[in-house]
């Protein structure tokens, strides 16, 4: 059985945000929650957020749908969890000589599966 929870237009680089994502893949769902918690980036708040809203998924379902009443939900791990690129805000900013430069300010999607198998 497979949950997942997705967190669209975070307004931060997915660079920024796969360097989090990747210390928790692989892990119990429980023992990533206590990871994020001890990291000390923006970044690990909205990935700690996806995954508690992810194990909340889990919970929901397995009260609600007769299908995920086997879900075991206190042995959750991460199956998946990805960072991908959202829509970019573009902007200028004046440079010498009358010439215009770019500033990109970046935004992404965070999406993380749990399974019990």
């Amino acid at each position: 059985m497979e949950v997942q929870a997705i967190t669209k237009n975070v307004r931060m680089s997915a660079q920024k945000m796969r360097e989090v994502v990747r210390q928790i893949q692989g892990l119990p769902a429980r023992q990533a929650q206590s990871i994020l918690a001890a990291v000390s980036r923006k970044s690990a708040r909205f990935v700690a957020k996806t995954l508690k809203s992810a194990i909340a998924n889990a919970d929901d379902l397995k009260e609600h749908k007769e299908e995920f009443k086997d879900l075991d939900t206190d042995n959750l791990w991460i199956k998946e969890a990805v960072a991908g690129t959202a829509t970019t805000i573009k902007r200028i900013v004046p440079k010498a000589r009358g010439s215009a430069g770019p500033i990109l300010k970046r935004s992404c999607h965070i999406k993380i599966i749990l399974s019990d198998e």
